[in-house]
């Protein structure tokens, strides 16, 4: 079922080959919406380069050849040469009953699924999640759902800090104050303040310093006992990952962990082939690869450091075993880094590294999809009147009670269970979509009270209009009315609303190619505008006529499906009522 733009698109280039050649086929039409028309197709000027003659003339030749006599009204060329179309309402009333029928809403079948991996969320073992992991995994999330409605296969890929230095320090202290001491306790209450404690013995040095960096060797060197501890550190802390992800909506699960931990056998390996394979040298005591491309201030090639000088390994040799496994075992086509922009650098140059040794290949596409900051009203990252990095559970549940403050004002009829459940999805959903509806790359301002407005850009705005087509089929169900087979498309209004509807699909595509959950988000904030434009000028309870008011449910109703489907790629819920 081709959407107006891909409908349109095949009709030009089908033209552009009978009027200038076949090797003008694959030409793009520029099918673009209008704000004289339905859409315009700007291609004249481009060809008119290609071809050496005037726009208007190649306009009008396009014109002589196209067939749009089943899709559209004879189009009008204005201007230089763009070609205004106006699609027939009947094309677009029989498009929008066979989406009616399609349980996948127009989401475009691929010719090929593809296995994608994507990496995202990331939190540490044995510290508070904050602010700044509610973008990696929001946006993660929403671009694994979105992979999924399209046909992929999506493997989740939690990448968390469950290895290094860190848990010498964790166990050393945990050990010193005892395993079952109230400070001990801490770890499931409040894990930044155990990790604090123990992170300002590790820095005033002295013997807990030596003997946390010793642990960190008897660690890594397959100790029982240190591995007993290092094992309870990170079950506690998937208990309380486990909170914040319920809390959240996210997919992630168990399964999914993948942490620092999980590559550490293969980290020798990964130098010795890197080394062996003359990819990585010796410098200045460190295993270093010089991947192409990358210079320093000095202007000399800059390194990505594989082995440190004392033999430890870092972060770029975790992510090159990760690349490796990724492509070889877990069979990925893409992988998507959902990290922040400030890791761009190092990305590029694991990337580059990865593909020198031939580990990713150039058929398998690696993105680092870079996560800007949340930042407070002073424009500066999010943090607590203290200082300190915002604990993101105490964010979500603000958002959450602040949600049902308006609820218990607005609607004290409803049963307690269900105010509670309407106040979290509003609550959790205003936060993710504010997040979302963002360019990703983009930084963005926390404002609880935009978030959970009923007017603009909003999750709420987008739940009112799900919450308001379901009253309305409440009452048409108490009444008796039943919607027709197939959506009614006459007026204007409606005709607006039938077009946004079959944009749904290719605006999914766009959205999981480019990893970019915002275009959904404006889409159906679009959608939404145009389902109240046409409830205003179209009634469909008060309606006298049987016929008009039956296709216009119909119509509703599919608008409700949509916004429901686009929501939950988004991960938002859509309460009942509010």
């Amino acid at each position: 079922m081709p959407a107006p733009e891909i409908a349109l698109t095949e009709r030009f280039q089908s033209a552009f080959a009978a009027a200038f050649g076949p090797e003008y086929a694959d030409a793009d039409p520029i099918i673009r919406p209008s704000q004289f028309a339905d859409f315009q197709c700007n291609a004249a000027m481009g060809l008119a380069k290609r071809l050496g003659r005037k726009p208007r003339d190649i306009a009008a030749d396009i014109l002589a050849a196209v067939d749009l006599e089943d899709i559209a009204e004879a189009p009008e060329i204005a201007g230089p040469g763009f070609l205004n179309i106006r699609l027939r309402t009947g094309w677009i009333a029989a498009q929008a009953g066979r989406l009616s029928e399609d349980p996948l809403l127009g989401a475009p079948v691929p010719e090929r699924a593809e296995t994608v991996v994507v990496d995202y969320s990331a939190p540490n073992v044995a510290k508070e999640m904050h602010v700044g992991h509610l973008r990696t995994t929001v946006v993660g999330d929403s671009i694994a759902r979105t992979l999924e409605k399209l046909g992929h296969t999506v493997i989740r890929q939690n990448h968390i800090g469950d290895w290094g230095t860190p848990f010498g320090m964790l166990i050393e202290h945990l050990l010193e104050v005892g395993e079952d001491s109230a400070e001990a306790e801490l770890l499931k209450t409040d894990p930044n303040a155990f990790y604090q404690a123990a992170r300002a013995k590790f820095d005033a040095g002295g013997d807990f310093a030596a003997r946390a960096r010793r642990r960190v060797a008897t660690l890594q060197s397959g100790d029982g006992e240190s591995l007993r501890i290092w094992t309870d550190l990170v079950e506690l802390s998937k208990q309380y990952f486990h909170r914040v992800y319920d809390m959240l909506g996210a997919t992630l699960t168990d399964a999914d962990l993948a942490g620092e931990s999980t590559y550490n056998p293969l980290l020798e390996i990964v130098c010795k082939d890197l080394e062996a394979d003359g990819i990585a040298r010796i410098s200045d005591g460190a295993l270093c690869v010089f991947p192409e491309g990358f210079t320093g201030r000095d202007e000399q090639p800059l390194p990505l450091i594989v082995r440190k000088s004392d033999g430890g390994y870092g972060y770029a040799t975790t992510d090159l075993a990760a690349v490796r496994h990724r492509v070889r075992d877990l069979g990925a086509d893409r992988i998507a880094y959902v990290v922040g922009t400030a890791q761009e650098l190092h990305f590029q140059m694991v990337f580059t590294a990865a593909r020198e040794a031939g580990w990713l290949p150039e058929e398998v596409e690696a993105t680092h999809v870079k996560i800007g900051s949340v930042l407070g009203e002073d424009g500066k990252i999010l943090r607590t009147r203290s200082g300190a990095s915002l604990r993101l559970l105490a964010l979500l549940e603000e958002a959450v009670a602040a949600a049902r403050t308006v609820i218990d004002e607005l609607r004290p009829d409803l049963p307690e269970q269900e105010r509670a459940q309407i106040a979290h999805d509003i609550g959790i959903g205003g936060v993710k979509y504010a997040d979302l509806s963002t360019a990703h790359d983009s930084d963005y301002t926390f404002d609880l009270d935009r978030m959970l407005a009923l007017t603009g850009n909003t999750a709420p705005y987008l739940q009112y209009a799900v919450a308001r087509i379901r009253s309305i089929g409440r009452k048409a169900e108490a009444q008796g009315i039943v919607a027709a087979t197939a959506p009614r498309v006459e007026n204007d209004a409606e005709r607006a609303l039938a077009l946004q509807l079959l944009d749904f699909g290719p605006t999914l595509a766009q959205a999981g190619a480019a990893y970019e959950p915002h275009r959904l988000c404006a889409y159906l904030f679009s959608l939404a505008q145009a389902f109240t434009s046409f409830y205003d000028a179209s009634p469909i309870l008060k309606e006298s006529d049987e016929g008009l008011r039956a296709g216009r449910l119909a119509l509703a109703q599919l608008t409700e499906k949509v916004l429901v489907e686009g929501l939950d790629a988004l991960g938002v819920n859509a309460p009942q009522q509010m």
